[in-house]
């Protein structure tokens, strides 16, 4: 998911998932915190970074943290504001709420996962 693909963020509102803003520089999370939550951005841009190298710049309608629906371990990377920034927090429940509503979502965030799978992949 990213600009290319639009995503309607009013079910997200209808919901109540929480809205948050960062500035700036400003952490999302960092690398080792408790994980609860994936985040999909609604403007700005993300930096996903670990061990100082930026994995991924996250864009509107993007999402990052998704590892944390799917594992209950700590965050793999850490997230940080590259501009002023507003996301929302979509926890397991919210998540599955959102999947009844439009199950292409699931679709999405396994296709963003494979992405990244094959992207590492190449890596190796």
């Amino acid at each position: 998911m990213g600009d290319d693909q639009s995503f309607d963020f009013s079910i997200l509102e209808r919901i109540g998932a929480p809205f948050r803003h960062f500035d700036a520089g400003e952490k999302i999370f960092l690398e080792e915190d408790a994980a609860n939550a994936m985040y999909m951005v609604r403007s700005g841009r993300v930096d996903v970074i670990t061990y100082g190298t930026v994995l991924e710049n996250v864009r509107s309608g993007g999402i990052f943290g998704e590892m944390a629906l799917i594992d209950d371990e700590p965050r793999s990377a850490a997230a940080i504001a590259s501009e002023p920034t507003e996301v929302v927090a979509i926890d397991k429940p919210t998540f599955l709420a959102v999947v009844r509503d439009d199950p292409q979502f699931a679709l999405m965030v396994m296709s963003l996962l494979a992405i990244r799978l094959r992207r590492m992949n190449k890596q190796i």
